[in-house]
């Protein structure tokens, strides 16, 4: 059964679906997730701090999801491109994610500050490291690159830059056909090919002198 605290990411998940972050209200996702507006700011302390949580909670919950599939030592090519092409479809359905990846946040989605310094530290321990702000894009993407070991950290990382490239920009829809704004495909099997047979290529390179 979900905390409190995991039922109330849920409806907001859930209402930032439907509406602008602008437009949700507290009370209603106090509602939804069958729990008192003070249960909710006590999680939270605030609204802001609510955004600062779904935002870490969603990178959080993406290296869990890259951890799981470089779980194996000293992971193939043909991992690092399925971490690769995973990115791609999860980053599609979650616009938190891809905000979070690409730098490109929309005005309908929270875009939360670190707590001001100063501010009094929140009782709850996940709020505490909310808190602290989303991670920068180059921060996500080279932990997410280390989740593959040193030895396999700059392919990852490759795989990964060659992955968001197809999220800023997907492939274009077969001839007569118009993209919707919002839907990105999953990556070509001739882009994963891509990714494996340059990966295949052993290389030393330290990770700095990665482009």
């Amino acid at each position: 059964m979900p905390t409190a605290r995991e039922a109330l990411l849920d409806a907001a998940r859930t209402a930032l679906a439907r509406h602008p972050w602008s437009a949700v209200r507290m009370a209603d996702l106090a509602v939804a997730a069958r729990v008192s507006r003070q249960t909710l700011y006590n999680e939270f302390g605030s609204k802001e701090g609510l955004a600062r949580a779904l935002v870490r909670h969603e990178a959080d919950a993406y290296l869990d999801g890259v951890r799981r599939l470089l779980a194996a030592p000293d992971p193939t090519p043909a991992a690092l491109a399925a971490v690769a092409e995973w990115t791609v479809v999860r980053a599609g359905d979650r616009p938190i994610l891809r905000a979070l990846l690409t730098g490109a946040w929309t005005e309908g989605l929270p875009r939360p500050r670190p707590a001001r310094p100063g501010a009094r530290p929140a009782p709850v321990p996940a709020q505490r490291r909310a808190d602290t702000g989303p991670p920068a894009p180059g921060e996500l993407l080279a932990t997410a690159a280390l989740c593959a070991g040193e030895r396999r950290a700059a392919g990852c990382e490759l795989a990964l830059r060659l992955a968001l490239s197809h999220v800023v920009a997907p492939a274009l829809p077969p001839e007569g056909q118009c993209a919707e704004p919002e839907s990105w495909r999953p990556m070509t099997p001739t882009m994963t090919k891509l990714i494996e047979t340059i990966l295949s290529v052993e290389t030393r390179s330290p990770r700095k002198t990665m482009p």
